[in-house]
């Protein structure tokens, strides 16, 4: 072998030893990042190589080109996925491609509160920045299919709190919650009492959503369950008042007056109209549907606000009467209903 081919030789071993040396520095290179981090959205469709160039670009990285060398020899360039990724500042362009292509993508979550409205729980959802609104006719059509065609899908949705990834639709934590409450309701159901007064799935999930606007105390959600279920087997109004108010909307102004419990034209009045309003009042939490399917099993048949976020439960109209007097003619100072009861008395 003569000393030009070992020149040669030990030239090109040199060079393919600079060039291994570039590939692993550019591979396990720290990205260039503040120290809290970053986000880092991916588009649909967005290529590997569009990706690189807008990190070089952003100073992050450098031997971008490199760096896309290695990452089609892996087959990471096939396998990057879409979405919001957060960055930790000592990450490696390694581990940064290695997270792309597994898709773990930035979490957010959204809480639908026990005892909202439906219109409740659609503002909190438009009100999310990373929840893509659905239009307002597909909106509508959406719901529509979701209540088999009734004209309000009021109470269908289970209040929980939804994890979702940035782009995701309100349709589709609508469509979850949904899916949770028929799941829970079709159980519920199915393991009932065959004695309860109740015809359907949905009138118990009707009165479970005025369990829920009654009571924010968690142990009484048994007893006013047990209160109306007694109510309804004598053939007795229900008499509540959350019901009277969701039938004014937005005619309510904080103030439930006489005319309100004696107006026959609000179908929700349940002063005046006999057995359950035509549709629930709001959306029922798991708790508060258990106790319509398992209430107390006492006498009471009336409740009324103590003023300290509880109830006194009686068994006849002479108590009631009493407590009505105790508790409400002569009100304390720091008076209070139930959170979610505006008004106290039955």
């Amino acid at each position: 072998m003569g000393r030009p081919l070992i020149a040669l030789i030990g030239a090109l071993s040199l060079v393919g030893a600079m060039t291994a040396y570039v590939l692993y520095a550019s591979w396990q290179q720290p990205l260039k990042l503040q120290p809290e981090g970053a986000v880092l959205t991916i588009r649909p469709g967005e290529s590997l190589h569009h990706v690189l160039r807008g990190l070089a670009n952003q100073g992050w990285i450098t031997r971008a080109r490199w760096v896309g060398v290695i990452a089609q020899g892996f087959g990471l360039d096939k396998q990057i996925k879409a979405g919001e990724f957060f960055i930790e500042s000592q990450m490696t362009v390694s581990e940064l491609l290695m997270r792309l292509a597994k898709g773990e993508v930035l979490q957010y979550s959204v809480t639908l509160p026990e005892g909202i409205t439906l219109r409740e729980a659609l503002s909190l959802l438009h009100g999310h920045d990373k929840l893509t609104q659905t239009a307002p006719a597909a909106l509508a059509l959406s719901l529509r299919e979701m209540s088999a065609g009734a004209d309000t899908a009021e109470g269908w949705f289970l209040p929980e709190t939804w994890s979702f990834t940035a782009g995701d639709r309100d349709v589709d934590i609508l469509m979850r919650s949904h899916d949770a409450m028929q799941r829970l309701l079709a159980q519920l159901w199915a393991e009932r009492d065959l004695r309860m007064p109740l015809q359907s799935p949905y009138e118990a999930l009707t009165l479970a959503s005025i369990v829920e606007k009654e009571t924010g105390a968690p142990d009484e959600r048994q007893q006013i369950a047990g209160v109306f279920l007694r109510r309804l087997a004598k053939g007795m109004r229900l008499q509540t008042d959350p019901t009277v108010i969701y039938g004014l909307g937005d005619q309510y102004d904080g103030n439930l007056r006489r005319v309100h419990l004696r107006d026959r034209t609000n179908i929700y009045n349940t002063y005046a109209i006999s057995g359950l309003p035509p549709t629930p009042i709001a959306l029922p939490g798991e708790a508060a549907l258990r106790a319509v399917f398992s209430p107390d099993r006492s006498d009471t048949l009336y409740f009324v606000a103590k003023g300290d976020g509880t109830h006194a439960f009686s068994q006849s109209l002479a108590e009631h009467e009493q407590a009505v007097r105790r508790y409400q003619l002569s009100r304390r100072a720091d008076y209070q209903s139930s959170p979610q009861a505006p008004s106290p008395q039955h």
